[in-house]
């Protein structure tokens, strides 16, 4: 007997898990645009710059395995970053081939001041939650991404980046 397909409908679109997983991406990065504009940051920026303020001396493939964004499109990010002048690249002593990356000091001024509009863009994405709710929805999303890591274009891997960079640095 042949099994009954689900009908075609939008109904089936907008309740998948990847159509809401996509649709909430754009609101937080919209959120977070809009909270952060006075800063002038995107969010893989600002993950840029935190990377950075906490590893200083990271090269840009170390960074990207730290924040989990793709190393091509990276390079973009580090170039307007270097742009507006809130990072350095020096050359690695070991490598001349190999620019580590430094906050400037404008760049460490720009994210510090920057935190309260991040916390501010992370609340309002929850807000609509009940606190209850939110802590959950963390946690699962949490678990999500963890179990999940595998399956990304570009994994996490800041625990062997990281490793390499201590020994490199």
């Amino acid at each position: 007997m042949p099994s009954r397909q689900p009908p075609i409908t939008m109904d089936a679109v907008y309740t998948a898990p990847g159509y809401l997983f996509r649709r909430m991406q754009q609101i937080a990065v919209s959120i977070f645009i809009e909270e952060c504009k006075a800063c002038d940051l995107t969010p893989v920026q600002f993950a840029a710059l935190v990377a950075i303020h906490t590893h200083p001396g990271i090269d840009a493939t170390r960074l990207s395995a730290v924040i989990a964004f793709d190393r091509s499109t990276l390079g973009n990010v580090i170039e307007r970053l270097e742009a507006k002048g809130y990072i350095e690249r020096k050359p690695s002593r070991g490598d001349k081939r190999i620019k580590l990356l430094y906050l400037t000091r404008s760049g460490a001024v720009l994210l510090r001041d920057s935190m309260p509009s991040v916390g501010r863009a992370q609340a309002r994405m929850l807000r609509p939650l009940k606190a209850a709710d939110r802590k959950t929805l963390m946690a699962l999303l949490v678990q999500l991404v963890d179990l999940n890591n595998e399956a990304s274009r570009v994994p996490l891997r800041a625990e062997d980046a990281l490793e390499h960079l201590g020994k490199s640095g």
